[in-house]
């Protein structure tokens, strides 16, 4: 009984292993016939040339004002006058802000008054000396000295040019052509001790600050072009120059660089943009990015051979937003496959069909 019993179970294992095996073999088939359809698949091609290759560094960056002058008042007093407001933009000497001026101008008058009282007693000393006070030329240094201390002359003269200097500057203005920003103080308010009213920014003159790749360093140099697009479509495409690079690579081998551009009314400093720098290389092997496929992790571009598609390993160089400089493996005249080439196989068959773009 248990002879038949361990019979019947070998049988019916070996009929589920092969069951099993027609299965697994079936699935193989259907993944192998999935990569490699009986159908060639189309593609289109272009012969591989040697041309001019246009290099194009992108990087991201920020926009920062070369010239800015935080602007401050000398005095605490009430804000009396503001004439404009963030984001207008304004002409070097015109007026932004006043404070109240009936204090700073009293104490002026107070002490225009003591040095015009300092300058009488001065004038005593001098002709008790033996001096005409009305020519101080012929009147010898150690003597005119003595005689000012004692009428206190320099620290009356020292006093009213501080307090003409604090009415001056109670009128903020501009110090050059440019636009308000930070102006968050009103009239009839004590504006913030220690802190700047306001800030004229220069929009003339902004910079980009980015960065860029050690190894990308020899590509650029002071006086490059660059394009400027700030992430904000609205303000539209700019152009610039570089105008400085860092010669320092920080820790994670990035390189910064500074560029010089015309923002007009667009460009905010703060402003985040997109850096462009174009720059030809000379002739080199080219092939357009969809060429470029990746298998296990490694570049491949597929060539035409009788009408079949030809796996080849490659290594790229320089690149821009279209295409890729090919360093090795690949020779000129050899016909590349540009699309189409996703699913494809070593030796696969294809169909060549025009490009439709």
């Amino acid at each position: 009984m248990n002879i038949r019993i361990l019979t019947f179970s070998l049988v019916a294992a070996t009929f589920l292993a092969a069951c099993s095996g027609d299965k697994q073999e079936s699935k193989e088939k259907e993944g192998v016939e999935t990569v490699l359809p009986s159908q060639p698949n189309e593609v289109t091609v272009m012969p591989l040339t040697k041309r001019v290759f246009n290099h194009e560094l992108v990087s991201n960056g920020k926009i920062t004002a070369h010239d800015y002058a935080d602007l401050y008042f000398r005095t605490q007093e009430v804000v009396a006058h503001v004439w404009v407001k963030n984001g207008e933009r304004v002409r070097k000497g015109q007026k932004i802000a006043e404070l109240d001026l009936f204090k700073l101008n009293n104490a002026l008058a107070q002490n225009k008054n003591s040095l015009a009282q300092a300058t009488l007693e001065m004038q005593d000393v001098l002709i008790g000396q033996g001096y005409a006070p009305d020519n101080l030329n012929a009147v010898p240094a150690d003597i005119l000295q003595l005689a000012k201390v004692k009428s206190g002359y320099e620290q009356s003269k020292a006093q009213y040019e501080a307090a003409q200097y604090d009415l001056e500057r109670a009128t903020l203005v501009a110090p050059f052509d440019g636009v308000v920003a930070n102006l968050f103080e009103k009239e009839h308010n004590m504006p913030t001790s220690g802190e700047p009213f306001c800030r004229v920014i220069n929009t003339g003159g902004m910079e980009v600050d980015f960065t860029v790749l050690e190894s990308e360093l020899p590509l650029i140099k002071a006086g490059e072009k660059v394009e400027i697009t700030p992430y904000a479509s609205a303000a539209g495409v700019r152009r610039g120059s570089i105008s400085e690079i860092n010669p320092l690579v920080d820790e994670n081998g990035m390189v910064r660089v500074k560029a010089r551009v015309d923002g007009g009314d667009k460009l905010f400093d703060g402003m985040n943009v997109r850096v462009s720098v174009k720059r030809s290389v000379g002739e080199q092997l080219v092939v357009p990015k969809t060429a470029v496929v990746l298998r296990s992790g490694k570049q491949v571009v597929f060539t035409l051979k009788d009408g079949k598609a030809m796996w080849n390993y490659v290594h790229t160089g320089l690149e821009n937003m279209d295409e890729y400089t090919i360093i090795d493996e690949l020779e000129e005249g050899m016909v590349v496959i540009t699309t189409g080439n996703v699913n494809l196989a070593h030796e696969a068959p294809v169909k060549v069909v025009e490009n439709k773009e």
